[in-house]
């Protein structure tokens, strides 16, 4: 069963993805597995949904990040 970030939902049971901290990914962290501030992880989470959503604005993409973030643990 994947492990997944508290903050962005990606698998952390991935060598790739696995950072300091056991309930955050490495993109969510600081070094030292702090979580990051709340508007760095949205726009991170806007990048990635651009990334995929052929021509959604960045208007759009934070706001769908925040939708998606009221469905992580570490936003709810």
């Amino acid at each position: 069963m994947n492990k997944c970030c508290y903050s962005c939902g990606i698998p952390i049971n991935m060598s790739e993805f696995k950072g300091p901290s056991n309930n955050y990914c490495k993109h969510c962290t600081d070094k030292d597995g702090v979580l990051r501030p709340r508007n760095d992880i949205k726009k991170g989470i806007a990048l990635w949904l651009q990334g995929w959503q052929e021509g959604l604005t960045q208007e759009d993409s934070l706001i769908r990040a925040e939708h998606y973030m009221h469905a992580m643990p570490a936003w709810a």
